[in-house]
């Protein structure tokens, strides 16, 4: 265990990005299948892949800004209605 770590020091970002990357792959597939991303966004998949903040960079996205550009806005006013 010890030697993995030194031999890959910061592997920890490899993976954060890697799991930032399947959940853009899931988001645009499950879109694609017809859902919305409020649905998809509270999916367990998600949630428990990426934090709160995770999933903001993951938003940014250009591959899935352009997948959801008609949902974005209306995604942005639930998330906004559920913390105020």
């Amino acid at each position: 265990m010890p030697s993995e770590i030194l031999r890959s020091p910061f592997s920890f970002l490899f993976q954060r990005l890697l799991r930032e990357q399947l959940v853009a792959e899931y988001l645009i597939r499950e879109h694609h299948h017809g859902r919305g991303l409020g649905d998809i966004a509270c999916d367990a998949y998600v949630v428990n892949r990426v934090s709160r903040d995770q999933l903001g960079r993951v938003l940014e996205r250009p591959d899935v800004l352009h997948a959801f550009r008609s949902d974005l806005d209306a995604f942005r006013d639930e998330m906004e209605r559920r913390q105020g």
